[in-house]
Order: structure tokens, then sequence, then C-alpha cells
């Protein structure tokens, strides 16, 4: 490459395996069911952002991180790859608990509110984070159904940017 040369890349999804259907996301239960039984299936967490167009259905889906037996780490730009190369509407954040209780930790917590603040910047929906547990049905933790996803306000956003000083 010659100095001052600028290469021009691509970035594409591409498609590893298939196994959903054409059922629309409605609920934290719809969410579970879609993909409770994949996830039940590792012994470690796994995270997985699910995709979504302008009416709740499914896109696709991207395993963002898999983790240790309690812990799994998740930054925003590894979360929302799929999402802004699938042009989605919205993201419902979904992980696995293999002990089987899905009670959030401070680290769930935490992670929430940093994937929400980004996904509202975006201009992106961020429908729910889920936390699939153990048992059949398995048990779940909806962020949503417990108020704890926050719907912050274009002036709380600009205020927690300036405050970052971005």
């Amino acid at each position: 490459m010659k100095a001052n040369e600028l290469e021009v890349v691509n970035i594409r999804l591409v498609p590893d395996r298939t196994f959903f259907s054409e059922k629309p996301i409605r609920s934290p239960q719809d969410a579970v069911s879609f993909i409770a039984e994949h996830l039940s299936d590792y012994d470690r967490e796994v995270l997985a952002v699910l995709n979504l167009n302008t009416k709740g259905k499914v896109l696709n889906m991207n395993f963002v991180s898999v983790g240790t037996i309690n812990a799994s780490l998740v930054e925003p730009r590894e979360f929302f790859k799929s999402t802004i190369l699938s042009n989605a509407a919205g993201v419902i954040m979904i992980h696995n608990h293999p002990s089987g209780d899905p009670t959030p930790s401070n680290e769930d917590k935490s992670i929430t509110k940093r994937i929400a603040f980004v996904s509202r910047m975006c201009g992106i929906s961020f429908v729910d984070h889920v936390i699939v547990g153990g048992g059949h049905p398995p048990e779940r933790f909806s962020f949503k159904e417990h108020g704890l996803i926050e719907n912050l306000s274009k002036d709380q956003i600009a205020a927690e940017v300036r405050a970052m000083n971005l």
C-alpha cells in the first residue's frame, strides 16, 4: 500500500444458521419461547441480540458474547453491530443464567441501562432485556415488566453526553 492510500472495505452480515419463525415478538414470554431452548443448552452465560423490524418480527439473532458460568462481557459496539447492519428498528437483549435463577445482577442492571442509553442515541427501540433461568417452561425476568428500562428523553441524553465531554 502506498503512503496516503486509503483502503476501501465492505461490511456484510453473513448468515449462520436458521431456527426462527415469522411470529412477531409482542411480550417477554414470546422472546423466551423464541430462543430459550437454544440458550438452555449452554453451561455458561450467553448473551444474544434479537434484531426486530418495525412490526416486531425477528430479522435475525446474533450471539454477542459467550462468558463464564456467572458473567458475560458485552460492549455496545459489539451489541449493535448486527443491529445496524440489519437496519433493525428495535432490539431485545436476552441472556441466560446457568444457575437457573433469572434474578438480575448489578452488572445486568448496569449493562441494561448502558445499552438502553446507546439505543436511544441511535434511534433504535430498546424493547426489553430478558434473562432466562431454569425450569420447564424456563423462568424469566423481564426488565420491561419490572419497570427497569429507562426511557431517557432527548434532553436527558443531551445532558449525559455533555457530562461525558463528547
